[in-house]
């Protein structure tokens, strides 16, 4: 457990993909970056009849931001593969998605439940014969709900 005035650090974290009742990959947890953890809650406004001071803002729905994880190109992964199926057969297995951010000892501090997972989009780094840089895959998904997981 995190002490109280002393937030664990961003770059302690693993993301855990389960798909249909399959044992998650370990090879599929590690990434260099994650983010679009976020949620909104859009509004319809209301004009009260007689009211020309305001209109009332009622809640329509939440929205969330796309997932996007970062890493070097894992070659042959289950994740990978679960990808290109996606993009070039347009078949989707949605999965749920736990994003666990752990404090100086490696103990989870915070965690985030996506349910229903889906890829929408995947980039690969540029090929640069003149850099001497890790080719990043990049993964962006859509979910329907997220779930904060108190530890």
């Amino acid at each position: 457990m995190p002490i109280i005035g002393n937030p664990p650090l961003s770059f302690r974290f693993g993301v855990t993909f389960f798909a249909g009742g399959v044992v998650p990959n370990p090879i599929d947890i590690q990434f260099r970056k994650v983010s679009g953890l976020g949620t909104s809650i859009s509004t319809e406004s209301v004009e009260e009849g007689g009211q020309n001071f305001y209109t009332q803002q009622l809640p329509k729905k939440v929205e969330h931001e796309n997932l996007v994880l970062e890493r070097g190109l894992v070659v042959g992964s289950p994740l990978t593969i679960e990808f290109n199926v996606a993009m070039s057969l347009f078949e989707f297995v949605p999965s749920n998605v736990l994003i666990t951010l752990l404090d100086r000892t490696s103990i989870p501090a915070a965690s985030w439940l996506l349910m229903n997972a889906f890829p929408v989009k995947w980039h690969v780094s540029d090929l640069d014969a003149n850099a001497n840089e890790v080719v990043i895959e990049t993964m962006e998904l859509s979910y329907q709900r997220m779930q904060i997981i108190r530890i």
